[in-house]
């Protein structure tokens, strides 16, 4: 899939200047650091998947909120940053349209990381999010609100990306949720008023 590899390709080649950019970003997002901390109070004991962690600010601090979290991106560069940032933690190569094994996690967090999966494939990605959580398993997903999709050339540090950015309707979302087996507890839309809106969803798979 040619969207795959110039996902991985673009984000291998921005990963020492994205973690730069994202390093302390989380500390100044009072409304995703209460996401976060909400996430750790729900989600039951046992692993949870960072899926699309990037350099691992996000499993870091699951794991510092007490969380079993680790980390999942599709861009190498990307994990070996994280494996270097945070070397206590875990952190893999892979494709969140790959499989996960089946039943095997308590929780799922997924921020903007599906904004590069195509429509055609997204309803499969959480199908395949549903059978990887346990009966009553977590998800939260962020992600960018609109119903566009934009070619982003540039990325942080001035270098060359080529990588899709999907914009979708939060009811979209939710419905693709709930036709996977969701049930959705809770939407956030965060910054309405700008030009970029963000909306975050938790759900819980179906008993």
């Amino acid at each position: 899939m040619e969207w795959l590899t110039d996902t991985r390709t673009s984000y291998d080649a921005v990963a020492e200047d994205y973690a730069t950019f994202v390093r302390d970003a989380l500390g100044k997002q009072p409304y995703l650091l209460a996401a976060l901390r909400l996430f750790a109070e729900q989600v039951d004991d046992g692993p949870v998947a960072d899926v699309g962690c990037g350099p691992g600010q996000v499993t870091a601090h699951l794991n510092d909120l007490g969380v079993a979290a680790y980390g999942v991106d599709l861009s190498p560069g990307m994990i070996e940053v994280a494996r270097r940032d945070y070397p206590a933690l875990r952190f893999e190569v892979g494709s969140m349209t790959d499989p996960l094994p089946a039943a095997a996690l308590a929780g799922i967090v997924a921020w903007q990381s599906v904004i590069h999966l195509p429509d055609d494939l997204l309803p499969a990605v959480l199908a395949n999010f549903r059978q990887a959580l346990r009966p009553n398993g977590l998800l939260q997903l962020l992600f960018h609100v609109g119903d566009e999709t934009r070619l982003k050339t540039e990325g942080y540090g001035g270098h060359p990306m080529k990588v899709q950015v999907h914009r979708r309707p939060r009811e979209r979302m939710t419905t693709w949720l709930r036709d996977a087996g969701f049930t959705v507890e809770a939407e956030l839309l965060l910054n309405p008023e700008t030009p970029a809106p963000q909306a975050l969803l938790t759900a819980r798979s179906r008993r």
